[in-house]
């Protein structure tokens, strides 16, 4: 019998272990993009950038409680080479912009030329889910 709850116990341990492990989980067909500019788009700056999301929710960093496992809040690449580290923070500077309140869209002021944009969302401590919500690049250009 003592065999039996510890094989029990074990099979809990590993339900939970493997819930945490996706406590931050978008589902499968999580998408994240860009309303109001496409690939190619122009535009005279400042201009607006509108973002979406389907199949998981928008929520304020620093968020508690349960809603913090089926949401995130945006940060827009800009000009961004290399994605960060998905095991780590996103960075905060001019190239990794944070919308820590929840917003779903900016005013965007970039220099004239070309720029590339990207949306990444992250969770409650600005660490990307697993797997990374990430919307495609877009190459814009600016008057």
């Amino acid at each position: 019998m003592r065999e039996g709850n510890f094989v029990s116990a074990l099979a809990l341990i590993a339900v939970l272990a493997a819930a945490m492990a996706e406590a931050h989980s978008p589902p499968k067909d999580a998408t994240i993009y860009f309303i109001n500019l496409t690939n190619d788009s122009v535009v005279s700056s400042p201009f607006r950038v509108e973002f979406g999301i389907n199949g998981f929710g928008i929520t304020p960093a620093g968020t508690t409680g349960k809603q913090r496992h089926t949401a995130g809040h945006h940060h827009l690449l800009v000009d961004v080479e290399r994605l960060p580290d998905m095991n780590e923070p996103i960075p905060r500077d001019s190239y990794h912009i944070h919308f820590d309140r929840g917003e779903t869209d900016t005013l965007l002021e970039l220099p004239t030329g070309r720029h590339t944009l990207q949306l990444l969302l992250g969770d409650e401590q600005h660490e990307p889910q697993d797997p990374p919500l990430i919307s495609e690049k877009i190459t814009i250009t600016v008057q």
